[in-house]
């Protein structure tokens, strides 16, 4: 079976990674509009209904006028921006996030996509709270650095053509503590309170890495490093893209003692790491920000959605 896809947003740095992902597919037609139509409201919802999947790569005002023109009560929405990744009526886009999030994708009309930051949060923290190891009320505190890329063509052109000396160094950002993952990630991770959360931004395209800092006595439950290690190696047991990686600061999979954050680039995997000691833990989750957190995310809800092999496409 062959399926119609459009992209409302295709020139932007989500919507051209997911034509790369497509355009290898045998089993879709890829719908697109004219450039100088695609601002053309009547013109959009045309497309919009005609496709059994259309994917929102729009920033959050448009993405929700888009969602308003569906007439088609076959055509399933999957909406990479900010605007309704809280949104009760709407599935979540992370088919690992419980054993249930798979059936919610399949028979949902209406799928948000994690945010980049927030795909590598929630799965390292989400499998904690569920099994009651940290209570919802625990004072996270996390940060990610992550490639410029995640800011979107704007900011790649500022990196790519305006560049400075000052663009060398690491930059932090989002300090009003405002920033626009971090709702989803206090309520998809089941958490009470908002984590404090800096997200650094340095000067290498994409590949990101968000660090969660827990303190043992404040957990629900005496644990160890290796014991949230197992948990996390148990739940996520059998996932095709996420691996609980070997434990310890030691294993093979690092290098020298240093963790290469681009090291899921080019891939729909995220990697999950645990670190620490009896005293003080690190969780440590990396991936693909164009990958895993975003384009290849969508692509793999739209598999699970249509019922056909997950990986397809994405391998």
């Amino acid at each position: 079976m062959t399926y119609k896809i459009f992209v409302d947003g295709q020139e932007g740095t989500t919507g051209l990674k997911i034509h790369e992902y497509l355009s290898r597919r045998e089993d879709v037609e890829i719908l697109k509009i004219p450039s100088e139509k695609r601002k053309e409201l009547d013109a959009r919802r045309d497309f919009i209904n005609q496709s059994d999947i259309t994917f929102l790569c729009l920033p959050d005002v448009a993405s929700m006028e888009s969602a308003s023109l569906v007439e088609n009560e076959k055509t399933c929405i999957i909406d990479a921006s900010t605007a309704f990744r809280t949104h009760p009526d709407w599935a979540y886009g992370l088919p690992e996030l419980c054993p249930d999030q798979r059936a919610t994708i399949r028979k949902a009309k209406r799928i948000t996509v994690p945010g980049c930051h927030a795909t590598a949060f929630v799965l390292s923290i989400h499998p904690l709270v569920r099994k009651g190891i940290m209570p919802p009320d625990y004072p996270v505190s996390c940060f990610s650095v992550t490639g410029y890329s995640g800011g979107g063509k704007k900011l790649i052109e500022t990196y790519e053509v305006k560049r400075s000396a000052v663009l060398e160094s690491p930059r932090h950002y989002g300090l009003g503590m405002g920033h626009k993952h971090l709702p989803e990630m206090k309520v998809r991770s089941g958490l009470a309170d908002t984590p404090v959360f800096c997200p650094v931004v340095g000067d290498f395209y994409k590949g990101l890495a968000v660090t969660v800092f827990l303190h043992p006595s404040l957990l629900a439950k005496k644990v160890s490093p290796r014991d949230i290690h197992a948990l996390l190696a148990e739940y996520y047991c059998g996932e095709a893209f996420i691996r609980v990686m070997p434990y310890g600061e030691d294993a093979e999979n690092l290098d020298n003692g240093y963790l290469d954050i681009q090291a899921c680039n080019d891939t729909n995997r995220a990697d999950i790491f645990v670190f620490g000691n009896d005293e003080r833990m690190v969780l440590i989750t990396r991936l693909d920000n164009l990958g895993k957190g975003a384009s290849g995310t969508a692509v793999q809800s739209m598999n699970v959605h249509l019922g056909i092999e997950e990986v397809k496409g994405l391998v």
